[in-house]
């Protein structure tokens, strides 16, 4: 059986719940809101893997995670994403680099990417994001640019990361659901 996998912070309840707030902004976006539930930082996407696999992509982030230590994320703004995307793709919050967290994302690359060989995209800089949504391009082409909604909302939310996730992504109409298969706590 194949699963779809990625590696993510999860958010805390309250960054939710501000997060999702946002979408009242802008209530003429053609797009398809993420649920609140669904809000994370994805490190790393590894794709579709199999039964067999996951015992060691899990094994692999536990270690990874047991080398690194709890930091801060700051989330800055919220915008259109990815950046110089022409019609934009996403509406998304961008969070501030920072050496902890490129640490990290480098270290679960070059694990997963040495004992596996299941990343594609490695070395790309890493620049943290959440998606708030998926915006339907034909529909926002369709717009006079005029009435599409300028998004560039200044932010400041902060909060600690203690652990990362190995995620399950299922695909279904309504969007997808996330489940966490493992929490992996870092060495604090």
């Amino acid at each position: 059986m194949k699963h779809r996998i990625f590696i993510a912070v999860n958010l805390p309840e309250e960054i939710k719940k501000k997060l999702a707030l946002y979408r009242e902004n802008w209530p003429n976006l053609p797009a398809r809101w993420t649920k609140k539930e669904n809000l994370h930082i994805t490190l790393v996407f590894l794709g579709y893997a199999n039964s067999e696999e996951l015992p060691e992509i899990c094994q692999i982030v536990r270690e990874a995670a047991s080398r690194h230590n709890s930091f801060d994320i700051r989330l800055k703004k919220i915008v259109y994403g990815p950046p110089k995307k022409i019609p934009p793709r996403l509406v998304w919050t961008e969070g501030e680099k920072s050496e902890k967290l490129g640490k990290l994302h480098g270290d679960l690359e070059n694990s997963l990417c040495n004992r596996l060989n299941v990343i594609e995209d490695k070395g790309m800089p890493y620049s943290p994001h959440i998606t708030l949504a998926r915006i339907t391009a034909w529909e926002l082409q369709r717009m006079d640019p005029e009435e599409r909604p300028e998004i560039n909302e200044e932010i400041n939310f902060n909060f600690e990361v203690n652990s990362i996730e190995v995620m399950e992504s299922f695909l279904k109409k309504n969007g997808p659901n996330y489940v966490v298969l493992e929490s992996c706590p870092f060495n604090k």
